[in-house]
């Protein structure tokens, strides 16, 4: 026979079936699983320069999830993220000040960065060379 202790303690549980305590969602916009390709840098004059381009894992409005080799990266830093990205002459892309906001080893010696996205700084695109002026 149990205690009293016992029952206030013990979680009942009749019939075996298992409940899941419900988890607050922290994220504030859903993630959509895409791979779109971009190109990494950080913003800091200061700091090592990089140039990482990844191709994105996980995506929402306002943050992205990817996967790198780059050891720099660390929690608060500051980047320059252009998405998407492409080598070829006419691409528009767009270019994003963002600052990570999660870094981890996986267990493939990769590590899992994670990135929020703090403005827009305007659309970038490339052209050819110019002549301007004379014949």
């Amino acid at each position: 026979m149990a205690a009293p202790f016992d029952f206030m303690t013990k979680s009942h549980n009749p019939g075996g079936i298992s409940t899941r305590s419900k988890q607050t969602e922290r994220r504030n916009s859903r993630r959509c699983k895409i791979t779109q390709l971009m190109r990494i840098r950080p913003s800091d004059p200061g700091r090592d320069p990089f140039d990482d381009i990844r191709g994105t894992l996980s995506v929402s409005r306002s943050g992205v999830y990817f996967q790198s080799s780059v050891t720099t990266y660390e929690v608060g830093m500051r980047l320059f993220v252009t998405m998407p990205y492409s080598k070829e002459p006419a691409a528009m892309t767009h270019e994003y000040l963002a600052e990570v906001v999660r870094r981890h080893p996986l267990p493939n010696g990769l590590f899992g960065v994670g990135f929020k996205i703090l403005m827009e700084m305007g659309l970038q695109r490339s052209f050819g060379v110019y002549s301007f002026g004379g014949k």
